[in-house]
């Protein structure tokens, strides 16, 4: 796997695969359900992804909204591929809501609703909480 995924926890935080593209819980939660979506294409830019990986993209993000959806049912959802430091081909998947969003016992705000998220500020994430995610999602990604 790329160095991009492995930054974000692969494999332990991935929730879903898909042929050219994994689904992982973001270590940091600016929003409660933040995910990364990484390529796993060996390339450096969008404009390079397989024609596979393309299509792929339509049926991974469908099922990461059908998804949190579900479980948390926000209000937007937004996609920041920013790519300033690390080099592969991933976005930064965050569910954006109007209203705080209650999960496992503790309280998640979104910060900067209704504008633009901020992906350097993170709620309160313990340890305990982040394994539930992790394992609510997969069985819901399944």
């Amino acid at each position: 796997m790329n160095p991009t995924a492995e930054k974000f926890g692969y494999p332990d935080s991935v929730v879903a695969s898909f042929e050219h593209w994994h689904v992982l819980v973001r270590p940091a939660q600016p929003t409660i359900g933040s995910l990364v979506l990484v390529c796993s294409d060996p390339v450096g830019s969008f404009g390079e992804i397989s024609p596979e990986a393309s299509i792929e993209l339509q049926q991974a993000t469908a099922a990461i909204e059908r998804v949190l959806g579900e479980m948390f049912a926000f209000d937007k959802i937004n996609y920041l591929m920013l790519m300033m430091v690390d080099p592969d081909v991933h976005f930064h998947v965050l569910p954006r809501y109007a209203e705080n969003r209650d999960y496992a016992g503790s309280t998640f705000a979104d910060g900067n609703w209704p504008g633009p998220p901020d992906i350097t500020a993170a709620n309160d994430f313990p340890a305990a909480v982040k394994q539930q995610l992790i394992s609510d999602l997969r069985e819901r990604f399944a």
